[in-house]
């Protein structure tokens, strides 16, 4: 995701308009320093927003989406998952049902939070109960470094879907893991992923 080019789409288009930062701010009811951070790629507004901005600019929805992204650029998925054979096998179905994505595997919370701190990751699939930790708390700390991650859940169990859907995660998925229900994940996502087939 290249947020300087959202950014500088979002100046150039307002600017074409003859529209100022703090006319934008006003029509679009958030502070200057707002649109300011969206325009120096520092935050990216959630979609709500981008269907606010899309309208007080004037454009389509798609053009802003269009623009959150680079077409050369490979979205990034990783699992998190405390069985090493359901990782390792995870891992090979998502590469598999996913070719146009790179995929990544942990086993522990420290390891996808260490990763996540330098990677821009588009989709995390979460187990629930990993060995001790909390698979909520975790996808909490990682929609703290990217407010766009769409975290899909993966467990076995049933009484966690509360917790997910207050969080607002972007999926649930009851195991096993299987190509269709990625799929089916993958074209209900939260944050679309420009490239992403479901």
């Amino acid at each position: 995701m290249s947020m300087e080019s959202f950014g500088n789409k979002i100046r150039q288009l307002r600017e074409d308009r003859g529209i100022t930062q703090s006319q934008l701010s006003d029509r679009m009811k958030v502070s200057r320093s707002t649109i300011a951070n969206w325009e120096t790629g520092i935050r990216l507004p959630d979609l709500s927003m981008l269907g606010r901005m899309a309208q007080c600019l004037d454009v389509t929805t798609d053009v802003l989406i269009d623009s959150l992204q680079d077409s050369e650029e490979t979205p990034t998925v990783m699992i998190v998952e405390d069985m090493p054979l359901i990782l390792n096998a995870s891992v090979r179905l998502l590469k598999s049902s996913l070719p146009e994505a790179a995929v990544f595997g942990f086993g522990r919370s420290a390891e996808a939070l260490s990763f996540a701190s330098s990677h821009r990751i588009s989709i995390a699939f979460m187990d629930i109960e990993l060995g001790g930790e909390d698979g909520v708390q975790l996808a909490r700390e990682l929609t703290a470094l990217n407010s766009h991650l769409n975290v899909i859940f993966l467990t076995s169990h049933t009484e966690y879907m509360q917790d997910a859907l207050t969080d607002h995660c972007s999926g649930y998925i009851l195991k096993p893991l299987t190509p269709e229900k990625i799929r089916h994940e993958i074209s209900h996502l939260r944050f679309p992923v420009r490239g992403l087939k479901a």
